[in-house]
């Protein structure tokens, strides 16, 4: 099965974290905030949700503690309409992660509890009770890749769903904080991107894969020639060129008024894997991923902010269009 013909067939197993994300509901400091929005948070999660809101399936495989924040992520999932047959409640001292990030852009500060990680206790045994045949694509992002077991985990997920003929899609979501050096990271992230089938990730994370920022677009072109049918190169506000089938496509952003910069990428993810399982070209649906994107900034939140099929339609007729795409 070929990349489009999995995304096509709209079933996703997402492996990685879940968590709860707290933010100032009077937008702006934490630390002279009195009120704080609580929303489901983890950019695996935040992928399903946005998934399932734009009417594919989707489960997660993770790890949560068996206390309070873990249950409020499973209820969470389950309003989401996520699947959780793969979430194991673990015990003892591992703590499901906990984000508390502010709602402004301008000296934006997000404080991430990792500290012995839930999500880090991602077992052999449990991505392998997955019976990937039940999938037609594999969805996860970096941070997986942090930690071990859940390093290994993820890497015989990889396997696993190879092994299936599913596709293989992956956000590089490079989170510095999760990881114990860049030199790890570095190594590690490439081998993940090499057994993948589409790549998502910005100018940074690729020039970081690269060695040299100033390469990072001749390493995403690299990896479109030689590994992966997709490509997807992000510069931030500048948008995005894609490498897919020999060609090299720019696309620009959607611009509103952005109240932080999270959850841009997961909304991003879960709206171009639905524009493609729609049929959509791939120029369309990276449109309607950077169009989601662009909703979720401009709202509290961010598996709340991600956009339903409806949401996602109305904003792009209110919307006067994209800017210019990037210079190749």
């Amino acid at each position: 099965m070929n990349a489009l013909d999995g995304i096509k067939g709209g079933k996703f197993i997402v492996v990685g974290r879940v968590g709860m994300d707290l933010s100032p509901i009077q937008r702006g400091q934490v630390e002279t905030a009195t009120n704080m929005f609580v929303a489901m948070g983890g950019s695996s999660a935040n992928i399903a949700a946005g998934l399932v809101k734009l009417g594919l399936s989707a489960d997660l495989v993770t790890c949560v503690s068996d206390d309070a924040v873990g249950r409020y992520c499973l209820n969470q999932l389950d309003n989401y309409g996520v699947g959780r047959t793969h979430v194991r409640t673990i015990q003892g001292e591992e703590r499901t992660s906990l984000a508390v990030y502010e709602t402004r852009i301008a000296n934006h500060q997000s404080v991430i509890y990792r500290n012995n990680a839930a999500d880090f206790q991602m077992s052999l045994q449990d991505v392998e009770s997955v019976d990937y045949c039940e999938f037609t694509a594999l969805i996860t992002a970096g941070t997986v890749f942090a930690a071990e077991p859940s390093r290994t985990a993820a890497f015989r997920a990889f396997e696993l769903a190879r092994a299936a003929g599913i596709p293989i899609i992956f956000d590089v979501d490079y989170r510095p904080y999760s990881w114990p050096s860049p030199e790890v990271a570095a190594d590690v992230l490439s081998r993940a991107g090499a057994m993948s089938d589409v790549i998502v990730g910005n100018d940074e994370e690729f020039g970081f894969m690269a060695g040299d920022i100033a390469e990072g677009l001749d390493r995403a072109r690299e990896l479109a020639t030689t590994k992966c049918d997709i490509v997807v190169y992000k510069m931030g506000h500048k948008g995005a060129i894609t490498f897919a089938a020999g060609s090299e496509i720019a696309t620009g952003i959607y611009t509103v008024e952005s109240v932080k910069p999270t959850g841009a990428g997961d909304s991003f993810m879960a709206g171009f894997m639905a524009g493609l399982a729609e049929g959509r070209p791939i120029k369309d649906a990276i449109l309607r991923g950077s169009a989601c994107a662009s909703i979720v900034v401009a709202q509290e939140g961010c598996a709340p902010a991600m956009p339903d099929t409806d949401q996602l339609e109305q904003f792009l007729l209110d919307h006067p269009g994209p800017t210019p795409g990037p210079a190749k």
